[in-house]
């Protein structure tokens, strides 16, 4: 028996919302992670703004709620923000997403955004987050973090994004698709081969899983047990002993824009120490492009 079905509906407060546009947290997985206040908000909008109407449409039907249901998503009309911001003007309107905070790696910023702009009241309704539940499961430092939400799908964009984050003191959280899990793990594994990983999968669901390990020992797991579902995955920050990871495109960029290939693979070579004549051949591709 799927466990999530089989919550029990609570007594919903009567209270109307006032207008203005409500960011309503949805459950993650488990449909009892709804409050109280996210449920009486819902029941009482005029409207709800959603990604997916079908799947917002099966939250509010085992809840019993009757709502009129307007799809934002990233390919809706340009003047739907303005038509739904005109309309909580007058009465209340909410914002979801599929799953989880909206706004979290969701469409919705800019409804937000031009929202408190035209003077409309935003009101933030709290609620489950699957970064959050993570990173307070997974066992890594939480007195600083860092959301980047998904890394490129690519491997060189992959690798190059995760240089960019080498130096942060803090733990790293990311949104991850199951079938590029693995090939995640391997970048991790090349550029910080000690640091604490963690793959949190499944959050609040029967099969909910938190495995940690180094990315390479976590890459093989998954290797050989392909993953399913949602993911956040989780990098622990540098040790005191970890040598930065420095981005020599980077640096020969900058040196490029005042210099020669010749001079630019000098000043990197000084300040890196890595090979000049490799620098110089990376140079003069960096120049062709």
């Amino acid at each position: 028996m799927d466990l999530m079905m089989t919550m029990e509906q609570p007594s919903l407060p009567a209270n109307i919302p006032e207008p203005g546009l409500y960011i309503v947290a949805t459950p993650i997985g488990n449909l009892g992670d709804i409050t109280l206040r996210a449920l009486a908000v819902l029941q009482g909008a005029a409207m709800i703004a959603c990604e997916d109407t079908r799947v917002t449409g099966k939250l509010l039907k085992h809840y019993g709620i009757k709502a009129r249901l307007q799809r934002l998503d990233d390919h809706a009309p340009p003047d739907m923000r303005a038509r739904i911001i005109d309309e909580a003007r007058r009465m209340p309107v909410a914002l979801v997403s599929d799953a989880g905070t909206p706004l979290i790696s969701d469409p919705g910023y800019r409804l937000v955004r031009e929202a408190r702009a035209a003077g409309v009241t935003v009101t933030s309704v709290p609620g489950a987050c699957a970064a959050v539940s993570a990173l307070a499961m997974a066992g890594l430092p939480s007195d600083r973090f860092l959301f980047a939400g998904f890394l490129p799908v690519k491997d060189k964009a992959r690798s190059e994004a995760l240089a960019r984050l080498a130096d942060v003191a803090a733990t790293l959280v990311f949104y991850e698709t199951a079938p590029r899990l693995t090939r995640a793990l391997l970048a991790i594994a090349e550029l910080w081969p000690t640091r604490e990983v963690a793959v949190a999968r499944e959050l609040t669901k029967l099969y909910e899983e938190c495995r940690s390990g180094t990315a390479a020992s976590l890459a093989a797991h998954y290797a050989a047990h392909p993953p399913k579902g949602e993911i956040v995955l989780l990098i622990g920050p540098p040790g005191a002993d970890e040598a930065p990871v420095l981005d020599a495109d980077a640096m020969l960029r900058a040196a490029l824009a005042a210099a020669g290939p010749g001079k630019a693979a000098g000043i990197v070579a000084k300040a890196t120490g890595i090979d000049r004549a490799a620098l110089y051949a990376r140079a003069l591709e960096l120049k062709d492009e």
